[in-house]
């Protein structure tokens, strides 16, 4: 008996079936689809705002802003082109960065943790970026956009250490497996104790609390391309890493057993998906704060595509996660004109019924 795992089989003796390949065609049809949805909900977020941009004037405007930005020359704050360079080029930046974070790191949780409900806040990062700014806003004196990213990311980098180790001790001697336990309990409790911790804190500093509970909603506004630039290295790589931390969850989800006789050590898989989710959930909630529902919704979007392998799923969550956190915040600009709400509350309204949904199925999709 083969212990080849189902997807390297079908590799190596169906390369040349013509249903296979047609597969992979649609596959890499709907991958090209990502990419011109989440082109075109760029130039959305570009277009639309307070001060809508008629398409007419939008390539104008797009050149003068290019123009700005490449020369690095100062802007009037008057035309178009410099609200698209100072402002929106920036947000749209963030969301497409926070959204492939968030997306990707909600496929590879889904994955790990074997739970088509989980995301990346089942593991505390969120929390731990929360609590993180919170310190800061109240006893370190943070007072810029940028040393509240930097601070919510050492936050989220530190829970993902705790739920790590609390994963190891739940799973040692005990053939492994059970550190999926560890991870989901301990990041449920370390959440919940970093909450009411953060509550707290805020109560006693009403200051903190004023500045906070726009960070807490998640937002992408106020963020320029300094904070766009901060976090584009950590969530470059932690996509990167995901590649091959996706083609190694397909073999360890047929069981501890038969990775191990293929030749791959569990526990340091399961370590590595966790600091790739640590870094790109860290990274996004750091820069937007604690975004829920992307990294929850996104893998079910793509999965009837991409089916169980993680190879196909991750980078098509990336792409998904994206394009949903534009579009949700272009909603966002739109529904209470002329102002605007939270992407974060926008995304509550869209994720809410669609969790509702995914838990009243009688049968939830494998993994």
């Amino acid at each position: 008996m083969s212990l080849r795992p189902p997807m390297e089989r079908q590799h190596i003796g169906e390369s040349s079936s013509p249903r296979l390949r047609a597969h992979n065609g649609v596959r890499t049809a709907f991958l090209l689809l990502l990419v011109f949805v989440v082109l075109l909900s760029s130039v959305l977020s570009l277009a639309v705002g307070s001060r809508p941009i008629p398409a007419n004037e939008l390539s104008r405007s797009l050149l003068e802003a290019w123009q700005i930005i490449s020369q690095q020359r100062e802007a009037d704050g008057i035309s178009t082109g410099s609200l698209i360079a100072q402002l929106r080029v920036p947000r749209t930046l963030v969301g497409i960065l926070v959204g492939a974070a968030l997306g990707a790191a909600g496929a590879i949780v889904q994955g790990l943790t074997r739970n088509p409900s989980a995301g990346p806040g089942v593991l505390g990062i969120s929390a731990g970026a929360s609590f993180a700014v919170v310190i800061g806003l109240s006893y370190l004196g943070l007072a810029s956009m940028h040393s509240m990213v930097f601070a919510g990311f050492l936050g989220s980098l530190a829970a993902a250490a705790i739920v790590h180790s609390l994963a190891v001790a739940t799973g040692a001697g005990r053939g492994g497996e059970e550190s999926l336990v560890g991870i989901v309990l301990g990041g449920a409790a370390l959440s919940a104790v970093l909450l009411a911790l953060t509550s707290g804190v805020l109560l006693a500093n009403l200051t903190a609390l004023d500045r906070m509970r726009f960070w807490t909603a998640g937002s992408l506004a106020g963020r320029d391309m300094t904070v766009a630039l901060g976090i584009s290295p950590a969530i470059g790589l932690g996509l990167i890493a995901a590649l091959p931390v996706a083609a190694r969850l397909n073999i360890l989800n047929l069981g501890d057993a038969a990775a191990t006789a293929l030749g791959i050590n569990p526990a340091r898989v399961r370590g590595s998906a966790l600091a790739t989710v640590a870094v790109l959930a860290g990274a996004a909630a750091a820069a937007a704060g604690p975004i829920s529902f992307v990294g929850l919704v996104g893998p079910h979007l793509v999965r009837p595509i991409s089916g169980a392998d993680h190879r196909w799923t991750v980078p098509y969550s990336a792409l998904a996660g994206a394009a949903l956190l534009l579009l949700a915040d272009v909603a966002s600009r739109v529904v209470v004109r002329p102002g605007e709400l939270q992407v974060g509350i926008m995304l509550a309204v869209i994720g809410v019924p669609f969790l509702l949904a995914l838990l009243t199925r009688r049968r939830l999709p494998e993994l």
